[in-house]
């Protein structure tokens, strides 16, 4: 099911779903006493023709920095309704989401476990373009459902900074 991710970041080439993991990993290992928080989030743009998507992927280690990489996805038409390209923003974070839950995401843990006594955490989380003003506030109930039926804390903005901050420079 991964094989068909490839993310990059500014620092980096293109890199495999295996390789992102060895990233993130390493990134923990390297201050296992920390708080992090790994959060998925997706923005989009709309252009004459075509919509281009990026899925972000950052691991904050709080108060300390971070580490993040992007996935391009396009379609290949102008999305036009606001309530298809909110649900397909959700859908890509869902789908990387999925990818972590399934195995990675334990692996990521017991980096920390060992620490735990000491203030090492981690938090899962996927972070909507999505708000209280605006014209996506009727959309929260429906997205963040979907995102909390994973079992997974659904983050919306001022405090989904994944999705409209770091993933939204990127879909110019």
């Amino acid at each position: 099911m991964t094989d068909h991710f490839i993310f990059y970041n500014v620092s980096e080439g293109s890199m495999s779903f295996e390789t992102m993991i060895q990233r993130i990993k390493t990134f923990i290992s390297n201050d296992p006493r920390s708080e992090y928080i790994l959060s998925i989030g997706t923005d989009s743009q709309v252009h004459q023709h075509d919509t281009k998507f990026i899925t972000a992927v950052h691991v904050h280690r709080v108060g300390k920095g971070a580490w993040g990489c992007l996935k391009n996805t396009v379609i290949p038409r102008p999305i036009d309704s606001l309530h298809e390209k909110i649900s397909m923003e959700t859908t890509l974070s869902q789908e990387l989401a999925y990818a972590f839950t399934t195995s990675y995401l334990s692996e990521l843990a017991e980096i920390l476990i060992p620490f735990s006594d000491e203030g090492a955490d981690l938090l899962f989380e996927i972070h909507l373009d999505i708000g209280r003003k605006g014209l996506t506030k009727d959309l929260i109930q429906e997205m963040t459902g979907r995102i909390q039926a994973m079992g997974i804390e659904a983050k919306i903005k001022p405090d989904s900074y994944t999705a409209f901050s770091y993933a939204n420079r990127f879909t110019k």
